[in-house]
Formats: C-alpha cells, structure tokens, sequence
C-alpha cells in the first residue's frame, strides 16, 4: 500500500499545492488500494477508474496554473444513496437495479465544484436501513479493525459501513455517509473515524435517496476532526431544490479547530446511563469528561427526561416516511421489473423481489402506524414526544449549556453475521439509543474516535450542539482527539 493513501487531506490538500505530487499519482495509489483490498473489505459497490483519472488529471491541470477549488484534487468515496449522474446509484438495493440517474446531487456537485475526484459508489445498509451494513444487496461490509488475537470479521455498523470502512481502510481519503438515527456516528464510533451528522437543513437532501425526509442528513466520515471541517464546508449549501435546506451562509469550519474550550459548559446527561451499559463505556465517558475539564471546559449535569421514548419514537416516525417515500419503487419507470398477469401482479412480484428483509420489514410497520385506526395511537404521539425531545434539548441550551457530551455507541463493533442480532430486530436497532435523540430534535452531532476497549477495539464519543453551531463540535472535538491520540487498525486485507 502505497504511503500517499494514509495522508489526511489536510496534507494531501498541502502536498498538492506544493507540486509534491499530483492528483493522478495520488488518485492512482488509491484505485490500486482498492483494485487490492476491496474483494476483501467489499466497501466499493462500483469503482470508477476513469473517471476518476480524468477528474485527476483536470484537477492536475488546474493546481499547475496555481488555481483550484477547496478539495482540489483529492479522492473521494461517495455513499450510494447519492445519485450521481452516470454513474451506478442504487441504495444497494436489488429493486433499483441498473438505475444510472441523469442528475447529480447537490451534495457531490458541491464537492466536484471545489475540485475533488470520484474514485467509486460506497456500500451501505439497503435504503440507509440498518446499523451493520449486513442489509446490503451487495453482501456485508468489513471492518478493518480485528480484535486482538482474533480474526473474526466485525461489522463496521451502519448504514454508512461502506464509508467508515473506505475511510479506516486508506480506500479514500474522506467519503460523504448519511444519517438518519445515527448512520454516520455509528460507524464512524466502530471504525476509529470521525463522522459528523450536521444540523438538519445544513446540506441539501436534492439527488439523495431517501429513507425518513424529517430526519436524514447527509455529512461527511474523514480520518480526523479537521478533515471532516474542510468536507462539511464543501458539501453544505442552500438549495432551491430542496425547501428543508436553510438559507445561512456557511462558516469556516476549520478556522474553529485550535481555539480554546475555555470556560464553556459542557452537560452530561443523567439518562444516557443506560441500564446494562458496559463499564468500558462508562470508563470512557468520564475520560472525554477530565479531557474536557483539563482544557479548562465547566462539567455540568442536565437532565434530557424524554430521552427513554426516544428510540421507540424513532421507529415509529422513520419507518412511516420510509413507507411513503418507497412507495415510488414499483418496477414501472426503472430499476427491477418483474413480469405479472397484470399491473397490480407486477407490482406486488416487483416489490416482493427487489426489497430486502430489513426494508419490507419497516415498510410493513410504517404501513402499519399510519392506517387508519392506528394514525392517532401511534404516529401523533410520536410526533408529540419528538416535539417534547427536542424541548429537552432547547431548555439545556437556554440554561446556558454549550455542548452535550455522551457515548457514541452502547457497545464496540460487534460480529459480523451476529445470531442474536439476527434473531432479535430491536436488539440491532438498541445500537442507535445514543445517536437518534439528536436526529429527532434535528441537532448536529459529531462522533470522535476516543480510545480502545479491552480488546483493541476503538470506542467513540458523541458531542451534541446547538443547531447550526457544528464550529463548537469541531472546537470541542478536536481536544478529544487531541487528549486521546490517533488509532488505526493492523492490516490484514
């Protein structure tokens, strides 16, 4: 493996601009890391070579007449619930088989307009539904991190388990993930990455897939707190074509890394001592809290007393705009079709075929929680606790909070092709207690890689801030990451 691939992009961005090399060199080491590692890892569901190659050499010409956008040059991994024009965008998910759109994205248009290259379509759980990547039409993601001594394949969590992994692995140097209960924490928490959800409306959903409209938000998974500052300035944006996106002017993110946390209020919330939480998270919480107290931050204790309805809320609301919003997929303008006697047949045989387990699982409960009879015992109340979770979070910020910190996941990576996770739904969807709160309430979180369990495993911490002010998270994360130090897996692919 070639050493270019291990640069952040922060020194990639800078060895570029000093002629150290060229984005076609660079480019290249990373498709032969992938060429290599990908039948081992499966985190590429399409690799894009030339493509890739020719964004590389334009991106070489510009650097050589000393211009150049943000991220000029470097290679990325996009997620494959963004559609990108031409090229493979299918959610991996058999019933949008064969589907090349004939748009882009705002989010990847963003990036392609600061420069940076295509290197392929990542892996995920199907429709972003799941927190292994094991729903995946294309076969299960691998984590890169092993646990010491062991040679068991872990899952690298999900939905964005492609992205995290891409990122661990040295398969691109930043990849864009979603999330919608927490699908680009997660992962980034079980992959030693960094992965920050923004605020919703910070990014533009237009051209990506979607799973829960309320609650998805794309945002980038990087190697380190600043990489994931430059990305975020490049894929946030207002956009006309899509409403829920907020006309704010975007900040410079990496300008917030460095500066002191001094004096600010940093709450740690009683309720997410979760009943059977492992003593290793427990451990590693009060770590990031005497970080943060050595770096002159004030540790105040908060109560979020919805927090418990949270999940159950969570999958209330998700599953009943997954139902609507995939209701489009019926095999007659594209992807899979399966032949029937008549319409109605087609559709039915269409659908049986081209979902998932997972996914007909939660169309069936979103289904459900929206029929009549059902609407108003179900579904209004959990709009009504999501209104009440997200006034927990307003009263803490009123009181002078500046930022939440928490667990970013109950657990380290757990086993690929786990049987209790397979037998028992809600014991897969118990990994997301700590990240979906913020998906409810709309707020920005960010996931820092913080240590290692007993095992080798890397464990993250979660700051959540007030909306629209991602630049503290950055400010905050960054002495987490800097207290804790850096990890990366052995290689074994």
């Amino acid at each position: 493996m070639s050493d270019l691939t291990k640069l952040t992009i922060a020194e990639a961005r800078e060895k570029l601009r000093a002629r150290e090399f060229t984005s076609s060199e660079l480019t290249n080491a990373y498709l032969d890391a992938i060429d290599r590692a990908n039948p081992a890892i499966n985190a590429y569901v399409a690799v894009t070579h030339e493509k890739a190659r020719d964004m590389a050499r334009a991106s070489d010409a510009k650097l050589a007449s000393g211009e150049g956008g943000a991220l000029e040059g470097i290679p990325l991994g996009i997620k494959d619930l963004f559609a990108t024009e031409g090229v493979h965008t299918q959610a991996c998910s058999h019933v949008l088989d064969g589907f090349k759109p004939r748009y882009e994205s705002t989010v990847s248009s963003n990036l392609w307009a600061d420069g940076a290259v295509m290197l392929g379509k990542l892996n995920m759980d199907e429709f972003a539904m799941g927190s292994s990547n094991e729903s995946s039409y294309y076969g299960p993601v691998k984590n890169p991190w092993r646990a010491k001594g062991s040679n068991r394949d872990l899952v690298p969590g999900g939905s964005s388990g492609g992205s995290a992994s891409a990122v661990a692995s040295w398969l691109c140097a930043g990849a864009t993930a979603t999330d919608t209960g927490g699908s680009i924490r997660q992962p980034a928490a079980f992959t030693g990455t960094v992965g920050i959800k923004p605020t919703y409306g910070r990014c533009s959903r237009w051209g990506i897939v979607a799973f829960a409209s309320s609650l998805d938000q794309a945002g980038p998974i990087t190697r380190d707190v600043r990489d994931a500052a430059i990305m975020l300035k490049s894929m946030a944006s207002v956009d006309a074509k899509d409403t829920t996106s907020v006309d704010r002017p975007v900040p410079d993110y990496e300008a917030a890394i460095g500066q002191s946390i001094r004096g600010m209020k940093v709450g740690i919330p009683k309720e997410y001592r979760v009943d059977g939480m492992p003593q290793e998270i427990e451990a590693l919480w009060q770590k990031g809290i005497a970080w943060l107290k050595d770096a002159g931050a004030e540790i105040v204790d908060i109560s979020l007393p919805h927090t418990k309805y949270a999940l159950p809320a969570y999958y209330i609301v998700a599953p009943a705009e997954a139902s609507s919003n995939l209701a489009r997929y019926d095999g007659v303008r594209y992807g899979l079709r399966v032949p029937g006697k008549d319409i109605i047949d087609m559709y039915e045989k269409t659908r049986a075929a081209g979902f998932g387990r997972e996914v007909k699982r939660r169309i069936m409960i979103g289904t459900y929680v929206l029929s009549a009879g059902y609407y108003d015992a179900y579904y209004l109340q959990a709009q009504k606790v999501r209104t009440l979770i997200k006034k927990d979070f307003e009263d803490v910020f009123a009181a002078g909070v500046d930022v939440i910190l928490t667990p970013a996941t109950p657990s380290a990576a757990f086993g690929l092709a786990d049987q209790d996770m397979a037998a028992d739904p809600v014991k897969m969807y118990l990994n997301d207690i700590f990240t979906v709160t913020v998906n409810m309430a709309g707020l920005p979180g960010i996931a820092v890689p913080a240590g290692l369990d007993g095992h080798g495993l890397p464990l993250g911490l979660q700051l959540i801030g007030k909306p629209f002010d991602e630049e503290t998270l950055f400010r905050t994360g960054a002495v987490i990451e800097k207290a804790a130090g850096r990890f990366e897996p052995e290689r074994w692919w």
